[in-house]
């Protein structure tokens, strides 16, 4: 399975309702067991104290092989569309920490990995994109600048959402 599929299956299973049958089956969507196992189990409730409220099923940890999501190629856009309405209705701000996901709600904070330097920024998606095959997030020129990807062509990113992981994006 592409790697890009598996990573879209991956966030659709980490935001569909845990409480759904579907969810639960083993292997769903390339997901591992025993990581949906974690996310259900963590949206239920304490069987010591029944009054307890869910925990929130994104915050689980996950293990190391499990952190990134997504790779693929990423690009940057900047004054050309800089202050016109993106998909989410609020004006693209090309100095902001922001970018473009075909999938991931509007609002997710997603931690970008230059995979060729190693620096890592988190942005905000507010946008709908990349329409272009081989990329699977369109960055703005503050995130591109602070990632190195201002160079002439494709980069290759990796995608992980720190309140999936827990861990810290940025360097």
């Amino acid at each position: 399975m592409p790697g890009w599929l598996r990573g879209l299956l991956m966030v659709v299973a980490l935001v569909a309702p845990l409480h759904s049958a579907w969810a639960a089956q083993p292997g769903f969507a390339g997901v591992e067991l025993s990581l949906a196992s974690r996310l259900e189990a963590a949206g239920r409730p304490s069987e010591e104290d029944p009054e307890e409220p869910p925990g929130d099923p994104l915050s689980t940890l996950m293990a190391p092989d499990e952190v990134y999501f997504e790779r693929g190629g990423a690009s940057w856009y900047g004054i050309e569309l800089h202050r016109r309405r993106t998909a989410s209705g609020e004006r693209f701000n090309m100095n902001a920490m922001t970018a473009a996901h075909r999938t991931l709600p509007f609002g997710t904070r997603v931690c970008v990995r230059n995979l060729n330097n190693g620096k890592e920024v988190l942005v905000r998606i507010n946008d709908r994109g990349p329409h272009t095959m081989g990329r699977i997030i369109d960055v703005s020129r503050a995130a591109a600048v602070a990632l190195d990807l201002t160079g002439v062509g494709i980069k290759e990113v990796a995608l992980s959402l720190p309140v999936v992981t827990g861990l810290p994006c940025g360097n």
